[in-house]
């Protein structure tokens, strides 16, 4: 009986020494998925992004663990704010009818705050029926290489110092911005214009040529 009983503890010494050399073996080696360490990444492809979780993780063929750069806010630089405040000093050339009168062409400098506009062409025309009138009227002003384009506004009017001429014309009225060229293209806004020209004679068929000055000011806007 004692060899038996002696056996069998001997048998189980051996079991638990088994088990427990398994344990060991089992929590150093990872032996089980439940117990292997894992290590997360984050993938990047475009503006998209994925967590990839392994023992060993790696991204997937496309993607990459640089995170991409944050894209810049883009803001309008262009958009800019002018003041102008300019008087332009030059010649009127006009042509009289019967029932109308045509200015066939203006040529003024400007000084003061011209942005470097100082150059101003300009046509306009008038149907006088009384001492003060609405003229219509087109232009430019320019430094050689940028423009600004405009067209009086139906408050713009001619009135002359006496009824009948010689006399002197003062002019004034809203000028409307419609656009322009190189840094002032797609130009908007209102300028006030105030002016005075000479008028010689209005009968039909006179062609007349004297001094114009016109000061122009008032803020504009580019896009």
């Amino acid at each position: 009986m004692a060899e038996i009983e002696m056996t069998r503890i001997t048998g189980m010494r051996k079991l638990y020494s088994l088990i427990a050399v398994s344990v060991v073996c089992g929590a150093l080696l990872g032996a089980t998925p439940a117990n292997a360490a894992t290590k997360s990444i984050t993938c990047y492809k475009g503006t998209a992004s994925k967590i990839i979780k392994a023992a060993t993780p790696k991204c997937p063929a496309g993607w990459t663990t640089t995170k991409p750069a944050a894209a810049k806010a883009t803001t309008s630089n262009s958009a800019k704010s002018f003041t102008l405040n300019a008087t332009y000093t030059g010649k009127i050339a006009m042509l009289w009818t019967d029932s109308s009168v045509s200015t066939t062409s203006v040529t003024a400098t400007g000084t003061g705050t011209t942005l470097g506009l100082t150059q101003l062409t300009g046509s306009g025309t008038s149907s006088p029926a009384s001492q003060c009138d609405g003229i219509n009227g087109v232009g430019t002003i320019s430094d050689g290489t940028n423009t600004l384009k405009g067209t009086f506004d139906p408050s713009a009017q001619g009135c002359a110092k006496e009824s009948a001429a010689p006399t002197t014309v003062a002019i004034s009225g809203n000028v409307l911005i419609t656009g322009g060229t190189g840094k002032y293209a797609g130009a908007t806004g209102t300028l006030k214009f105030t002016g005075s020209f000479p008028v010689a004679s209005t009968a039909a068929g006179t062609n007349e040529s004297g001094a114009l000055t016109f000061t122009v000011s008032g803020t504009f806007n580019t896009k």
